[in-house]
């Protein structure tokens, strides 16, 4: 049985997660960055993480990297060739697509207004975001750069522009109101629930 205070706090985390605030890697094939990205999701309040990657394979959750925060953050592969059915998809519904590129048609990612519905995508590291979801995109940005070196790594990048988006949904007023419905914080809170016995009893924690 978890005690009460285990889940007031499932519970709490529930109250303050922002279900309109998304992220999409595309083909970001390393298994360590997802990990990162996922870890940086859970600490911003993001709730639903996809990505796609071009072998169609999933990738492996590095836990020691992630710290957990793959149980706490809804991830799902899309297929390659849906990626940008589901991003039109997403657009149809009323979000806005924020995608990172490096040209003259960017502006820096603190020019975006990150408390309506957004999905942030980021691309590999070699590539970028690939041209046919940068044609759809409603908005590109870039990090300025102060160096020789123009970019970030994909997992710190997500970070800064997760924490904008977190910063300017904390001035709005967001965090104070739940964002899901009871019935979805209900749904969402025994998944979490189920999911953190089964890893509390395999580490011994908890009584079978």
């Amino acid at each position: 049985m978890l005690e009460a205070k285990r889940i007031a706090r499932i519970e709490e985390i529930l109250r303050h997660k922002q279900p309109d605030l998304q992220l999409f890697c595309d083909n970001v094939h390393m298994s360590q960055n997802i990990s990162a990205i996922l870890r940086s999701c859970d600490g911003a309040g993001v709730l639903y993480f996809h990505y796609a990657v071009n072998d169609d394979q999933s990738l492996r959750i590095h836990k020691t990297i992630s710290q957990g925060a793959h149980r706490w953050v809804e991830h799902r592969r899309i297929d390659t060739a849906d990626k940008v059915a589901f991003l039109k998809e997403k657009q149809k519904s009323g979000y806005q697509i924020v995608a990172t590129h490096l040209d003259q048609s960017t502006v820096s990612f603190r020019d975006v207004d990150y408390t309506q519905p957004t999905m942030i995508v980021m691309g590999n590291e070699k590539d970028g975001v690939s041209d046919e979801i940068l044609a759809l995109a409603d908005k590109r940005v870039l990090i300025p750069m102060r160096g020789m070196v123009q970019s970030l790594n994909v997992s710190v990048a997500s970070a800064l522009i997760l924490f904008e988006a977190q910063r300017q949904r904390e001035e709005a007023g967001l965090f104070q109101s739940p964002q899901l419905s009871p019935q979805e914080q209900e749904r969402i809170k025994k998944l979490w629930l189920y999911r953190d016995v089964i890893v509390r009893r395999s580490k011994g924690w908890i009584l079978a």
